[in-house]
């Protein structure tokens, strides 16, 4: 659905826009702020990394690490904040991150991992984090980053099939 999205979205090669260098004089802040967020599940990857021994696992694992941190991110911050650049810039970043936020709340219902405010509230503070980056670096680079590391840390597929318990 996101690609759809994209597609009808998006304006000719407005996806190599999204992936040029950075700009601005404070592009290292938030490049370094972008690694640090996506650092935070690495207490839950480094508790059960063993679950993906199997190949079942594994395998969406891997695909999900490559691939959704360019869909999410081309929709979430490429599509809407450049729908809504016109817009008050908080107004614009906020609707970008509660919207992200709800997605993910949504997959919840699930999964035992994905329930819960805290869910909620992470996924919003990514969603800020990420969409401030996007408006002050005018590239998606370090935000699909942050992404991928969180998609690659918090064993995304091992939570979609609720193999991950969080009292285990």
């Amino acid at each position: 659905m996101f690609l759809l999205f994209i597609h009808f979205q998006k304006k000719d090669h407005e996806h190599k826009k999204w992936l040029k260098s950075s700009i601005g004089k404070s592009k290292a802040f938030w490049a370094t702020l972008c690694i640090i967020i996506g650092l935070i599940p690495l207490p839950i990857f480094l508790k059960h990394y063993h679950l993906l021994a199997d190949l079942t696992v594994f395998i969406p694992w891997f695909i999900l690490f490559l691939i959704n941190p360019f869909l999410e991110e081309y929709y979430w911050r490429g599509v809407l904040l450049d729908q809504t650049k016109f817009w008050n810039p908080t107004i614009s970043v906020l609707y970008s991150s509660i919207l992200f936020s709800v997605n993910h709340a949504v997959f919840g219902i699930n999964s035992e991992l994905f329930r819960g405010y805290e869910v909620m509230a992470s996924t919003f503070i990514m969603g800020l984090v990420w969409s401030i980056t996007y408006k002050r670096t005018d590239t998606l680079r370090w935000v699909i980053l942050s992404h991928m590391l969180v998609d690659f840390l918090n064993l995304s597929s091992a939570s979609f099939l609720d193999l991950y318990k969080p009292n285990f």
